[in-house]
């Protein structure tokens, strides 16, 4: 049974609640019955993150997901990349620091996002396929998931999915703003847990039946 690591956050800024942590409370109600999932809450700070993923990816997952929110999105966003370079709140705009002083520049995530993207679609969840999960701690923690993973020696199969806001968070708003209910965020997340696992036995059936040639003449 694939082993998947799914993570949210705590609240930040002026909100009161996190979508993230929201639709992971509505999933827990209701897990595929098919995989093994670890959940965590993370704080909204680099230090502890990184000190927290450290210690929680000691343990082999087969998958990697972190949930965060987007606050101004109308649709769920799955993330093709992490990059090397965070921004620190209060600082300058242009001032730009790395994650990891000699890491590569960026980290792309092995599954299947597009074809998710697609799937989710289909079922009539309104999600897009982005580029890279910004330059904050969702990002930062999708790029310490690989780097740590990749260190230990171990598959990094890493993903972040970028939630709307919830609905009960905007409507005592005084601005309008774009929002998803948790059940239908957690939807999409039991949809992708599930293909995760999928994947992964996928993943592991396809090598053992094409095994490397390593150590042949």
């Amino acid at each position: 049974m694939p082993r998947i690591l799914l993570t949210a956050f705590k609240p930040f800024a002026d909100w009161e609640q996190n979508s993230s942590w929201l639709a992971l409370q509505a999933l827990m109600r209701d897990l595929p019955p098919t995989t093994d999932v670890t959940t965590r809450l993370y704080p909204v700070d680099y230090n502890e993150v990184k000190s927290r993923l450290a210690n929680d990816l000691q343990t082999s997952y087969d998958v990697v997901l972190h949930v965060g929110q987007s606050s101004g999105s109308p649709v769920i966003q799955l993330e093709q990349f992490a990059l090397n370079a965070c921004r620190v709140v209060g600082e300058p705009q242009e001032v730009i620091r790395p994650l990891e002083e000699n890491g590569p520049l960026a980290y792309r995530s092995a599954l299947p996002l597009g074809d998710w993207t697609r799937r989710l679609r289909e079922c009539g969840i309104p999600t897009v396929l982005s580029l890279h999960a910004g330059d904050y701690l969702c990002n930062a923690s999708m790029y310490w998931s690989h780097h740590l993973m990749e260190a230990a020696g171990h598959t990094a199969r890493v993903g972040f999915v970028h939630l709307p806001l919830d609905t009960a968070q905007v409507v005592t708003q005084s601005k309008a703003l774009p929002s998803m209910p948790s059940e239908v965020s957690a939807t999409a997340l039991r949809m992708l847990v599930s293909w995760a696992g999928e994947f992964v036995d996928y993943s592991a059936a396809f090598t053992s039946s094409h095994p490397t040639n390593e150590g042949q003449a």
